[in-house]
C-alpha cells in the first residue's frame, strides 16, 4: 500500500492554500501505484495543540497521531501560504515539531500560494532550503499559484502540477525499489546517522551501467535528465 500526507497550512476555510493541495492531490493519486491511502491534514486545525506543544512540551494524542502520518508516508505534499515573503509562522511550527530523522529521503512536493507573481520564489527561497535541510527528495518542481490565476486561467499551473506529480510519482517509484529506513541507532548518533544517510545518498545514485532493471532509466526519463 502506498501511503501519501497532504499538509495544507491555509488560514482559512475554504482557502486557496487548500485548493491548490487539493490539485495537487488529485494529480499525485492518479500517478501512484494503489492501493493509495491520502491523509489530509489543516495545520489550522491544530493551531492550539502546535503552540502548546511548542510552549510547554505536552503534545495533544491528535497532533501526535498527525505527526505520526508524516512520518509514516511514503510521500508528502507541503503547501502553505505566503507572509511576508516566506512560508507562514504556523506552517514552520509545524514543521518544527517533527523529529529530525522523519523526513529524510522522504519524496515531498512543495506548493505555495500569495497574492501576486511579487511572491513567486517562495518555494525557492524559503521552502526548499527548509525541506533540503531536511534531508528530503524534494521534486525539482514546485507549484505557485496566484488568488488571480484560481479564478482564471490555470493552463500554466496545470501543466507545472502535472510535471510535479510526475516527478514526485518517480521518486515514489525510485524510493520502493532502494530506501532502506535508518537504523534506530542512527537516530541517536549523528555520526551513525551520517553516515547511514550518505550510504543511503549514494544509493539512489546507482550508475545506470549498474542496474539490473530499468527503474533508475525510468525515473531519469520522467524528471526529463539528459
Amino acid at each position: 500500500m502506498t501511503t501519501l500526507t497532504v499538509v495544507s497550512a491555509g488560514m482559512r476555510a475554504p482557502s486557496t492554500t487548500r485548493m491548490l493541495a487539493d490539485e495537487l492531490t488529485e494529480a499525485v493519486c492518479v500517478r501512484l501505484p494503489g492501493p493509495l491511502t491520502v491523509t489530509s491534514i489543516e495545520v489550522r486545525d491544530y493551531a492550539q495543540a502546535i503552540t502548546d506543544a511548542l510552549l510547554g512540551g505536552f503534545t495533544h494524542p491528535n497532533l501526535a497521531e498527525v505527526i505520526a502520518s508524516v512520518k509514516d508516508a511514503d510521500a508528502l505534499i507541503a503547501v502553505s501560504p505566503t507572509f511576508q515573503g516566506s512560508y507562514s509562522g504556523l506552517f514552520k511550527s509545524f514543521i518544527d515539531l517533527l523529529p529530525p530523522t522523519d523526513l529524510v529521503h522522504k519524496p515531498v512536493l512543495l506548493g505555495a500560494t500569495g497574492s501576486s507573481e511579487r511572491h513567486s520564489l517562495v518555494i525557492e527561497h524559503a521552502m526548499r532550503p527548509l525541506f533540503s535541510y531536511l534531508r528530503t527528495m524534494t521534486t525539482p518542481t514546485g507549484v505557485y499559484l496566484t488568488t488571480s490565476e484560481l479564478g482564471g486561467d490555470m493552463e500554466n499551473v496545470r501543466a507545472h502540477i502535472d510535471r510535479a506529480a510526475d516527478e514526485l510519482a518517480a521518486f515514489v517509484r525510485l524510493n520502493a525499489t532502494t530506501r532502506n529506513p535508518l537504523p534506530a541507532a542512527a537516530a541517536d548518533d549523528p555520526a551513525a546517522m551520517a553516515i547511514e544517510m550518505d550510504q543511503a545518498q549514494a544509493e539512489l545514485h546507482l550508475n545506470r551501467s549498474e542496474r539490473t532493471d530499468n527503474t533508475f532509466d525510468e525515473v531519469v526519463r520522467t524528471l526529463g535528465w539528459p
